[in-house]
């Protein structure tokens, strides 16, 4: 095929006294960060599931199990290299990606231009192909991040 979609989720709980980190970006003035085996960056985490449903090669909890004390606080842009490398071995690449982050606070919008370029930078893609949205739970989830992404992959010419 000459075109693949992909799609992930990913969602972590929030606490106090931990960094938060969301496209390879520390969030300042969070006053809540992931709690994750890892860094815990959901878009990241989401993005690199997304890339391995549309070739239907599992998930990071396959490559980068969390029992696994090696992985233990490992950066996330590391997760997102060793998908893209599984990717491109595949005969694939990204060309577009959307992704949504749910959070409450603090709020990201002053912070879209940067994660936009920050995954962009991580994909090899232009930062008009990384299309960034924010939501907030309205109230029902305070301590907890989510983020969704559909990627589209396109098979590399030989």
């Amino acid at each position: 095929m000459l075109y693949r979609i992909g799609y992930g989720e990913d969602a972590h709980r929030l606490e106090a006294g931990r960094p938060l980190t969301l496209g390879g970006v520390v969030i300042p003035d969070s006053p809540l960060g992931a709690v994750a085996h890892s860094d815990g960056d959901a878009v990241l985490h989401a993005v690199a599931d997304a890339l391995l449903s549309g070739l239907a090669l599992g998930d990071i909890g396959q490559y980068f199990p969390d029992t696994d004390p090696a992985h233990k606080n490992m950066d996330s842009r590391i997760i997102l290299q060793h998908t893209l490398d599984l990717i491109r071995q595949k005969g694939y690449a990204p060309v577009n990606v959307a992704l949504v982050v749910t959070l409450d606070r603090p709020k990201l919008g002053p912070l879209r231009a940067e994660i936009s370029r920050s995954v962009a930078q991580l994909l090899g893609l232009p930062e008009t192909e990384v299309g960034v949205s924010f939501k907030t739970s309205e109230g029902l989830a305070l301590q907890h991040v989510q983020t969704r992404v559909t990627v589209l992959l396109e098979r590399i010419p030989s």
